[in-house]
Formats: structure tokens, sequence, C-alpha cells
């Protein structure tokens, strides 16, 4: 099994996987987030951390903000540069912010804050904060109330992120002491290939050994087969959104 640093730099090699397959978040969740710093007297200044593709970013720039986006990952950075043009990118990490000091109202990460070391990181995103800035945190996961969508989790291996919601609250640390949270449950109508694509652009079947990929593809395409998944046919896959949020003194 590949090591952490390899699975958290890894999603460039399924670049555009990650973008067809992985779903956007609710606006009422990316609302929530900013809730605190939002304002009408100007636009907020907001940076997508870890932003991927840009699903989060995109996001972000339909409420109005003004963001920028960071990754490690130059290939993720010119995927989103195609997904959202005209948003400023930069390579970096939580850790090590290419930001100036008190300059944000928020920074936000989707998908993301899993790979973060959260004392290393909440210090960073401390020190590029304005005071009352917010730290805003972010995932879809999948509902698993469906047997079938327990059942894919089981082939496509848990991830990290999963791994860390159900042990409670992400971690946060200094200069951070207070988090909350609210849910949203929803629906994403999937074909036999979006639920591929999703698949592909997970960390651990991007890092699998090749047997061990092909035995997870030909898992997934005994389960599809059973759904009647062939085609333009498509199944409902249920999300629940999960955000956080957490004020800088």
């Amino acid at each position: 099994m590949a090591g952490r640093e390899e699975m958290s730099t890894s999603f460039g090699a399924a670049a555009g996987a990650y973008e067809s397959g992985r779903p956007e978040y609710p606006a009422e969740a990316v609302e929530w987030m900013l809730e605190p710093v939002a304002s009408h007297e100007r636009r907020l200044r907001v940076a997508d951390v870890g932003a991927g593709t840009g699903k989060l970013t995109r996001a972000v720039a339909a409420t109005g903000a003004e963001v920028v986006a960071i990754d490690p990952d130059a290939v993720m950075l010119a995927t989103l540069r195609d997904a959202v043009p005209g948003v400023p990118t930069f390579l970096g990490t939580a850790e090590a912010l290419p930001l100036p000091d008190a300059g944000l109202d928020a920074i936000v990460f989707g998908q993301a804050w899993h790979w973060v070391e959260p004392v290393a990181g909440s210090r960073e995103v401390g020190r590029a904060l304005r005071s009352g800035g917010v730290l805003g945190l972010i995932w879809n996961v999948r509902d698993e109330a469906q047997g079938w969508v327990r059942r894919l989790t089981k082939i496509m291996h848990g991830s990290s992120a999963e791994e860390m919601l159900s042990a409670g609250d992400p971690p946060i640390a200094a200069p951070f002491d207070r988090i909350e949270s609210r849910e949203w449950r929803w629906t994403r109508p999937m074909t036999r290939e979006a639920l591929l694509a999703m698949a592909r652009s997970r960390s651990y079947i991007i890092t699998a050994a090749p047997e061990d990929r092909a035995a997870i593809e030909t898992g997934l395409a005994r389960l599809f087969d059973e759904l009647g998944l062939r085609g333009d046919a498509s199944i409902d896959l249920p999300y629940v959104t999960r955000a956080y949020r957490a004020l800088r003194p």
C-alpha cells in the first residue's frame, strides 16, 4: 500500500477522472462556511487550498468572492485553470501557504484537510487570515445507508477522509479552538462511466499495484452489472456534505 505522502500527491495522475467523477459542493453549504465574514460592502478575499481541479473554487467564486486556488500539484492546477478561467493559481500546501500575513477573510479546504498536519496547518492558516476570518472545511461523503453504496465502498476501500470523519470532528489547533458543523443530504445521478471515474480518482486506486487495481475494477464491473448500469442508465448516489467552520480570534 502506498504511503500517506504519496497518496496525498497522487491526484494529478487522474486529474480528468477527478474532474468528471467527483461531485460539486452544494451552494448552501459553501455559503454557510462563509457566512460569518459575509459582507455587503466589499468582495470577500478567499483562498481555496488543496483546490485540485476547482470543485470548491468555482462554488466560492459563484458567491461573488475574490478567490485564489492553491495546490501542491501543477497538473491539477492546470485542469483547474481550464475549468475555472481567470482564477489565480499557486503551488503550495496548507503548511506553507504562498500568502501574506492577515490578508484573507476565509481559507477553505474541500476534500483536503485530512491530508494536512493539523497543528502546522492551523498555525499557517491563522497567520494568513485576518482577525475574525474563517477556516472552512468541507467534504462530500457517500451516504452508506443503502446496501449497494456500502458494497461500493468495500470494493474501492475506505479513504483517509472517511476514517477521520468517522472519529468525530476534524482536528484543528491554535489559533482555532472551536469548530461548528452542519450537514446536507442530497443525491447525484451517476452512470456507470461516472461511477468508474469517481472510483479511479481515489488515491487508494491511483497508487494501487496493477493487480490490485485490476481486482477493484473487476469488483466494480460486477456490482454495476447487478445494478443494471449500462449505457446511459443511471442510479442516484446519496451524499452527505459535511461542512465545518472555525473563526480566527
